[in-house]
């Protein structure tokens, strides 16, 4: 008979929550640690420092991987928690097959510490734009999701040049937006004013719209002609980031894209849905000028101590090892930028995702952020090659709530382009004179 698991009392967590030996695990789906409250808990969050480690990630033959990726090893203090069920158990099962035997669970986070609004919790100061597929099923079955105060909405399957990917399956209801749309074909930032307000009424959008985005990511390869098309997930990221820039009041993203809605096993259509083009947008674009930092600002910002030009690429890219594009041909990157390390390559972000494509816990992009000088005091731009992952960062910077964020949209395209731009290669000088 297996020895029943170790229970930790309220007083006794509250002493371990700056304990560095300790690890806080919670258990819970994703959103409900971002701060979404899905069983009727009185506030929503988790315990700071505590780590998301949702019990859907046992299903992974990987799982021991994010263990360590978390920096979790045998000889810390675990101490898991969830919400009322079997999940905190199932996943100190799977700590126990790992090998690890110093394991408590804390059965009094939904009776005790989420009532006790004393108690410190933490969450993501936007969480609401980071929407669960259970919540997107509720809003087009024609329920009230929380933290939803509105009767009009729109749910946009995103791709890029890639109109089969929608018809091979999206989200009931759902019509799609080709990049392009809303993206010039020759520079690759936003299109201008007039194009954005023709696009988006030709989809039903308007400023009052609640528009729920979402791509499908589709295994993109480097050596196809278009790698982006099949990186729908982040252009549903860069739509996002292009719609708020013209003045979309309220912008949501679906945590995970079309893999949450699969994972979830909702019902999914192959219809080609009618788009419902409305009359006006509603607001001048762009209604928020400052989400876009253009290329003279952004060499203005290099050279301000209270403002730093992000580079979101790939370790190769940085060095100028490639270009990254099979359409970019100078390598190299921007004199003075700081880097922020996407993860392997142009159609991909590791390192801002978790391995069932949710958002990673933005503890953790903090953490690696602040070791490269990237902080919530500066004005930060980020940027890319042409502006998916830089929209990207900046959107999980704009759910942290960092006060002054923008994309640098024409990134190391439109830097390149111009002969007059200095950039580097090779490592930067700081880490040749560490070394």
């Amino acid at each position: 008979m297996a020895e029943p698991i170790k229970e930790i009392t309220t007083e006794s967590l509250k002493s371990l929550l700056n304990n560095p030996e300790a690890r806080i695990i919670d258990v819970r789906a994703v959103d409900a640690y971002n701060g979404w409250e899905l069983q009727g808990e009185k506030r929503g969050g988790h315990i700071p420092g505590a780590k998301s480690l949702p019990v859907k990630w046992t299903q992974y033959m990987d799982w021991i991987e994010m263990v360590r990726h978390k920096e979790i090893a045998p000889h810390h203090r675990i101490i898991l928690y969830g919400y009322p069920s079997d999940d905190v158990r199932l996943v100190v099962h799977q700590f126990e097959k790992a090998g690890f035997n110093n394991l408590e669970v804390y059965p009094h986070f939904f009776s005790d510490w989420l009532e006790d609004e004393v108690l410190p919790l933490a969450k993501l100061p936007r969480f609401s734009h980071l929407v669960s597929a259970a919540w997107v099923k509720e809003l087009i079955g024609g329920k009230s999701p929380l933290h939803y105060n509105n009767d009009n909405y729109v749910v946009v399957h995103a791709h890029y040049r890639n109109h089969d990917a929608y018809l091979s399956g999206h989200i009931p209801g759902a019509i799609d937006l080709d990049t392009n749309d809303i993206e010039s074909t020759d520079t690759w930032n936003r299109r201008s004013p007039d194009e954005l307000k023709r696009a988006l009424e030709a989809h039903g959008i308007t400023a009052d719209t609640t528009v729920v985005m979402y791509g499908k990511f589709m295994f993109p390869d480097n050596s196809d002609e278009f790698p982006g098309s099949a990186a729908g997930d982040l252009g549903a990221i860069r739509c996002a980031f292009i719609m708020m820039y013209a003045g979309v009041k309220d912008v949501r993203v679906l945590n995970g894209g079309f893999q949450s809605w699969q994972d979830a096993g909702y019902e999914i259509s192959k219809a080609d849905e009618p788009r419902h083009p409305v009359s006006d947008f509603g607001e001048k674009i762009p209604a928020n000028p400052q989400l876009a930092v253009d290329t003279p600002e952004a060499k203005t910002m290099i050279a301000s101590p209270d403002s730093e030009l992000v580079c979101v690429r790939s370790w190769p890219e940085y060095l100028g090892e490639v270009s990254g594009y099979n359409y970019i041909e100078k390598k190299g990157r921007i004199p003075g930028a700081v880097f922020a390390d996407c993860g392997s390559d142009a159609y991909h972000m590791e390192n801002y995702r978790n391995f069932d494509h949710t958002t990673r816990e933005a503890q953790e992009i903090e953490r690696i952020w602040r070791e490269s000088g990237i902080t919530p005091d500066k004005h930060l731009a980020f940027y890319c090659g042409t502006g998916w992952r830089g929209s990207e960062a900046w959107f999980n910077a704009w759910l942290m709530g960092y006060p002054k964020v923008s994309v640098y949209d024409g990134g190391w395209f439109e830097w390149s382009n111009d002969p007059q731009n200095p950039y580097e290669t090779g490592l930067p000088e700081e880490i040749v004179n560490q070394d």
